[in-house]
């Protein structure tokens, strides 16, 4: 045992002096590393394209290594904010060292960018004097400390005192969060969580009924304004609502995505007369939509998306193949980008369509004329269905070109990231939570030789861990939301948010297998559904390796 780890813990003004310190000497190593890696991929006063591409590995490390250092600074004003109020107990001390020095023992030794790829600090140009250098005394007494099992087995204990899964839950929301919070995770655990496991096992559509009541709740108008009818809140409700519904399924938590999405398409690219048309109906749930945007050999290369259409008078007749349409048959209203003008070549001639449907069954879910699907069946991410879909000369009135003016598609679409990405970030929260919720109950439960499974350290140390990680990635995910309620451009934020929490839902959720051992790997256990579900996280909203090429940039190319 060290010496440090011997001792009583520290007082709460200690560790947020120790956790402003590290937090600042993480930004100095993120800063020596981008200077570096910005000096081998620019030339010419712009990033060398194919040196970029050359480097790639160091390139997506300084996104991770970015990733962990905002992930440090939050953790750190998440500590500040429970000092402030009263609310930094032990447990939740124990919770914060855990984290910080967790995290910065990585950034100083090595980042995980996936199970294989380990990011070193030298493949970003930094020699082990200057990464020393930049090692003060509180980065060391973190990582001593926070890394110590003695630690870890304090917070376990700590937290085995009380709903230890709540130490990880959203902090300081005010009391309209707090009270939709609630609500939502009411009804989640009363009308989704008893039923989810079933519905997954048998691939079923999530009842209407069920839908109904969320619309009841206002899970489709949150972020719709009040003047059409929604509740006019900000995207940290969005992340609240989605938490805790995924925290249930991720299926159920997933429905307000696509109303998410096509309401923001509407409210700030469409016209008033389609905003006055649309938005009322989708903040009701009268109208469910869908995004249509992937293609088959395309995926996130948009530039190249060949799914046309031609303007016949007062009709666009679209022809090509669409794929990973989430929730298509039931849909109302399909977000439809596609290519208006053939003569201009990538993103230029895109344009976006609100293009109505009629509801479909399984029987019949296409009855449409010139509208055909293929169902894409998957081993996760249920309720809603996936589908292949072929469009030969389905029309759409012109009047639903959004915004009235071709060419603005891509634009449009990218208005959307942001809020994209966070709304995923707060899905892979509610997965991580949930695998975390499982595991702690499993290894309260499940009796060897004798004791409870939580009392063997490696079982204990695992979920000490996940509680660790799934808190940085809940206060990265609503730190990003409250810069995007706050009007300023959070696409790093957002990109951060989802690259970490996706990764930290996978992480959990194998963890939690794993402490299941042999139960877990049955179909008829939940946690397996909950691993099958975490894995598309890092792949949709932007695949991992994508979003970490875009934060790369962004961190190189002097506009951060």
């Amino acid at each position: 045992m060290s010496k440090s780890a011997s001792r009583p813990a520290a007082a709460p003004t200690n560790l947020l002096a120790l956790a402003e310190e590290a937090s600042a000497a993480a930004e100095a190593i993120l800063s020596d590393a981008t200077a570096s890696l910005h000096a081998r991929l620019w030339k010419d006063d712009r990033i060398d394209t194919e040196a970029f591409e050359r480097e790639q590995h160091a390139a997506h490390g300084l996104a991770w290594l970015a990733t962990y250092t905002a992930g440090v600074r939050q953790l750190t004003a998440y500590a500040a904010r429970l000092g402030d109020a009263g609310r930094l107990g032990p447990a939740e001390e124990a919770l914060v060292r855990i984290g910080l020095g967790e995290y910065l023992a990585q950034i100083f030794s090595g980042i995980p960018m996936s199970q294989t790829e380990i990011l070193r600090l030298s493949a970003l140009g930094l020699s082990s004097e200057r990464v020393n250098a930049r090692m003060n005394a509180s980065v060391r007494e973190l990582i001593e400390s926070g890394t110590a099992p003695e630690t870890r087995a304090r917070f376990i204990l700590l937290s085995d005192a009380q709903d230890g899964s709540e130490l990880t839950g959203p902090a300081n929301l005010d009391d309209t969060l707090e009270a939709m919070r609630e609500a939502m995770r009411r009804f989640a655990d009363e009308r989704v969580t008893p039923h989810a496991h079933e519905w997954h096992l048998a691939n079923e559509y999530i009842p209407l009924e069920t839908m109904n009541e969320m619309s009841a709740l206002g899970v489709f108008a949150l972020t719709i304004p009040e003047t059409y009818d929604g509740l006019g809140l900000g995207k940290e409700s969005m992340c609240v609502v989605s938490e805790e519904l995924s925290r249930a399924w991720i299926g159920v938590g997933s429905l307000g995505t696509r109303s998410e999405i096509a309401a923001e398409l509407i409210q700030h690219g469409g016209t008033e007369a389609q905003k006055k048309r649309w938005l009322p109906k989708i903040a009701s749930g009268e109208v469910l939509p869908t995004a249509v945007f992937t293609e088959p050999n395309t995926g996130s290369d948009l530039a190249s998306l060949r799914t046309r259409a031609v303007r016949e008078g007062n009709v666009y007749k679209v022809y090509g193949n669409k794929t990973w349409i989430t929730h298509p048959v039931r849909a109302d209203l399909m977000t439809l980008l596609v290519r208006t003008d053939p003569d201009e070549p990538g993103y230029r001639g895109l344009s976006m369509l609100l293009a109505p449907k009629p509801r479909g069954t399984d029987a019949d879910p296409f009855p449409a004329r010139g509208m055909s699907g293929t169902e894409i069946e998957v081993i996760g991410y249920r309720g809603m269905k996936e589908f292949e879909i072929a469009f030969d000369g389905f029309e759409v009135p012109a009047e639903n070109l959004l915004g009235g003016v071709e060419g603005q598609g891509f634009k449009q679409l990218m208005q959307t990231f942001e809020s994209a990405r966070i709304q995923t970030a707060a899905r892979a929260v509610g997965v991580a939570r949930s695998a975390l919720d499982l595991a702690q109950r499993y290894a309260r439960e499940r009796i060897q030789f004798g004791k409870p499974i939580l009392s063997f350290p490696r079982v204990a140390d695992k979920i000490a861990l996940m509680a660790a990680e799934v808190t940085i990635a809940r206060e990265l995910t609503y730190h990003a939301a409250r810069e995007k309620d706050s009007g300023r451009r959070c696409d790093l934020e957002a990109g951060m948010a989802k690259l970490l929490a996706a990764r930290v839902a996978w992480a959990s959720a194998d963890n939690a297998v794993q402490i299941h051992g042999g139960n877990g790997f049955a179909l008829e256990s939940p946690v397996s559904r909950v691993l099958c579900d975490a894995r598309i996280l890092s792949i949709f909203e932007g695949a991992a390796e994508i979003q970490a090429q875009v934060i790369a940039r962004r961190l190189l190319d002097g506009t951060n």
